[in-house]
């Protein structure tokens, strides 16, 4: 906390003045685009994006990443209408590097940064970067976990035609309960996939979780089914409204799934004590899996399992914290690109995302200081 107070007074008393001396007083827009960049910490994560080589020279990578932040920022449709705004506003323009309006690239040279960016995975990079230097510091009382749909403009991956047809029953005499079939072997249950991530790695569940765009579904608050096609952005969040963990997926597995990887993340970045869950992560590998991280898990409980357990008061009161992550996916959607995705593929579709991600953790981290 010490370190990022000094980060804020630097700002505030040093590198407004020191901006707005030649070219002008800054729109608050502009001076919250300043205070996530300094965050970033963005000259050591460039370095392997610097040009090298013989030919023609590339564009400028770190000025570009600072205009897709600014894309993020302003909650911009389109790359086009971000060259516009770059182009007709002077100040935002030179903080993002570029003196004239002649010197902004076209959508094909954004397109092509944004896909190196993507393979690189560096927005991930840079926010795991900035939780661990301003949040690992400090102890998280709550960390809270939840998944948000996540639209995409593409095509949904078609399942095997053999994983869409039933077994058939085979017909003859009902045999005795627990008996194989003739000429039938006795098969081993399979594990499932809660089964087997306490004793994987991160590295090895992230790789097992299926991430192409497919079909997703759920029953709404009115418990009306709800169906869309594209992704699942699963979140952690801590107190504070922070974001310190994003995984994203195919729309179709259920939450549960990627709740172990999840805390594997971000137990790598934050020290925390209590895991909130609601009623879709009610399974004992998790409840486990919680109290193995040395964490105390508050899970509410699944109806389908039987009568529903009600909490214990002190629960109930830590529960509230939950809606940390729902304020964090609808901010993300409402203010910072969430709904408007118009790159396809889980790894450009991640970078959209993660630009609007990193957007929220530096102002909820300068909010702590307000």
């Amino acid at each position: 906390m010490n370190m990022l107070k000094a980060v804020f007074n630097t700002i505030q008393n040093t590198l407004f003045p020191w901006i707005e001396e030649p070219i002008g007083p800054l729109t608050e827009k502009e001076k919250q685009f300043v205070e996530v960049i300094s965050l970033m910490n963005l000259p050591e994560h460039m370095k392997e994006y610097k040009w090298r080589g013989i030919g023609r020279k590339k564009k400028d990578r770190l000025c570009l990443l600072k205009a897709f932040i600014v894309k993020a920022l302003y909650n911009i449709d389109s790359t086009k209408l971000l060259i516009e705004l770059l182009k007709g506003t002077k100040t935002l323009r030179r903080l993002c590097g570029w003196e004239t309006a002649d010197a902004v690239p076209s959508e094909a040279t954004f397109s092509r940064a944004f896909t190196e960016f993507s393979k690189g995975e560096l927005l991930q990079k840079i926010h795991e970067a900035m939780v661990k230097t301003y949040c690992g510091p400090k102890l998280a009382g709550h960390v809270s976990r939840d998944a948000t749909e996540i639209e995409a403009r593409e095509k949904p991956v078609k399942k095997k035609e053999e994983e869409k047809k039933k077994k058939k029953k085979e017909a003859g005499r009902k045999r005795k309960r627990g008996s194989p079939r003739k000429g039938e072997e006795v098969k081993a249950k399979e594990l499932k996939r809660l089964d087997i991530q306490p004793g994987r790695t991160l590295e090895e569940n992230l790789k097992d979780l299926p991430v192409q765009c497919d079909v997703g579904s759920k029953l709404n608050s009115k418990g009306h089914k709800h169906s869309w096609i594209g992704y699942k952005l699963h979140l952690d969040c801590i107190d504070g409204d922070i974001p310190v963990s994003a995984v994203l997926t195919s729309a179709s597995p259920h939450d549960s799934q990627v709740a172990i990887p999840l805390a594997q993340m971000t137990a790598e970045r934050v020290t925390s004590l209590y895991d909130l869950m609601d009623s879709a992560y009610d399974a004992h590998q998790i409840h486990e899996f919680s109290r193995g991280l040395g964490h105390v898990p508050i899970i509410d409980h699944n109806p389908r399992r039987g009568v529903k357990r009600e909490m214990a008061p002190a629960e109930k009161i830590r529960y509230r914290e939950r809606s940390t992550a729902e304020r964090v996916n609808s901010n993300l959607k409402d203010n910072y690109g969430g709904r408007k995705i118009r790159v396809k593929g889980n790894k450009k579709v991640m970078t959209h995302l993660m630009c609007g991600i990193i957007v929220i953790t530096a102002n909820q981290l300068f909010n702590l200081l307000i």
